[in-house]
């Protein structure tokens, strides 16, 4: 199969560059010809003031990545367009270039940026959803994407303009939910829930699983206020008997959790800042559980499927796609998302029954190998792509031929 692949990479590398990454090596080496039309937010550093100015007409439509796109479809003449991101230098019209040149388009839902200006659900320490509620108008008033009620006014323009154009729902054929939660949180919006295919992120290479029970409970993420770290602090505080944690990653917090801990007289928390993907993988598989306390709806838990991978059980808050993904005493813990205490039970709890870990790791790995592998996601996305030709075919079929002018 001849697929491009379009994908707008933000200024700070994340989970969605790495699954593009993944999914581009799955399918070169199961014999697709693949090509890749890429941007950068980084282009924003160098744009002109005029060029800044015109910013907000760019994320709703670029000229340049029209042209670009149409050049590429032309040339390449690929039997599907699937599409990652489009946030800011792509834009939107990439779909309208698709539709003209005949091509049928994929989708994937990162996060909820089709429904939320910050893509995030998540403000002031809290879920929200007020622009699905109340309009994205909400955005602005709260200045939700850094903290810019420009930037918040451009992007919910943006999705004004793409709704009333019908773009979401006229010229994409299907769309990848990372889990089940995120689909559920589309199609309680509006978008068909026909066109919604689940198809998860997954872990490739595979680590391998672990070979020992593991000695202490890791944290490995982001150090940010979404991630319920400070509650994670504070159930430290009510175990009745010191339990080792490691908290691995860098972020904003990092100064003032460690402010915390050395207040707090934690001297069972240790921080091992950045770790690269092995070195990650190695802690996941020295630890005797992970902890993931998020406070927010997380699209997909990354760090759950690696943990899994490496037959990892783990702790995870009752909340996004976490709580679909564990299965509470099988593969690790559902605890109430932002609860100290109940953090500090689950805890106290897995300490006190490592056997029963052991077992819960080995279900973790069978999870991995039944829902996260790469062979399970290849046969997931081509069943997906063959869905998204046929429901193209079928619309241009269906669509009313244009009179000759």
């Amino acid at each position: 199969m001849n697929i491009l692949i379009i994908h707008n990479s933000y200024q700070q590398s994340g989970g969605e560059d790495v699954v593009v990454a993944q999914e581009t090596r799955l399918l070169e080496r199961n014999g697709h010809r693949v090509s890749i039309y890429k941007r950068s937010n980084h282009e924003l550093d160098d744009l002109s003031f005029a060029q800044r100015l015109g910013l907000i007409s760019r994320i709703v439509s670029a000229n340049d990545s029209k042209l670009a796109v149409r050049g590429m479809l032309r040339d390449l003449k690929p039997e599907i367009v699937h599409v990652h991101n489009t946030f800011a230098m792509v834009s939107p019209s990439v779909y309208e270039v698709c539709q003209e040149e005949d091509v049928a388009v994929v989708q994937t839902l990162h996060n909820y940026r089709l429904l939320c200006p910050a893509a995030t659900f998540y403000r002031s320490g809290a879920p929200c959803e007020e622009c699905v509620t109340h309009g994205l108008l909400r955005s602005v008033r709260y200045a939700c994407y850094r903290e810019s009620r420009m930037m918040s006014g451009a992007i919910a323009l943006m999705l004004k303009t793409h709704r009333s154009r019908q773009t979401w729902n006229g010229q994409i054929d299907a769309y990848i939910a990372i889990s089940s939660f995120v689909k559920e949180q589309f199609v309680k919006a509006g978008f068909p829930a026909s066109k919604i295919f689940v198809k998860h992120n997954f872990v490739d290479p595979d680590p391998g699983e672990r070979s020992g029970p593991g000695d202490y409970a890791l944290f490995l993420g982001r150090l940010s206020p979404e991630k319920g770290l400070l509650p994670m602090l504070q159930a430290w505080e009510h175990l009745p008997s010191a339990v080792p944690l490691v908290i691995a990653g860098e972020g904003p917090m990092r100064s003032r959790l460690e402010a915390e801990v050395a207040s707090r007289r934690l001297h069972s928390i240790h921080f091992a800042g950045r770790l690269k993907r092995g070195e990650a993988y190695d802690a996941m598989k020295k630890a005797a559980f992970l902890v993931v306390p998020s406070v927010w709806n997380e699209p997909f838990g990354m760090v759950v499927a690696e943990a899994f991978a490496c037959g990892t059980p783990v702790l995870g808050a009752f909340a996004g796609a976490i709580q679909e993904m564990l299965d509470d005493q099988v593969t690790g813990l559902h605890f109430t998302p932002g609860d100290p205490n109940a953090l500090a039970k689950s805890v106290t709890w897995a300490w006190g029954h490592l056997p029963e870990l052991v077992a819960m790791g080995k279900s973790a790995r069978r999870v991995y190998e039944d829902r996260y592998s790469a062979n399970t996601n290849y046969e997931r996305l081509m069943t997906i792509y063959a869905s998204a030709i046929d429901a193209h075919t079928s619309s241009k079929r269906n669509r009313p031929l244009r009179s000759a002018a």
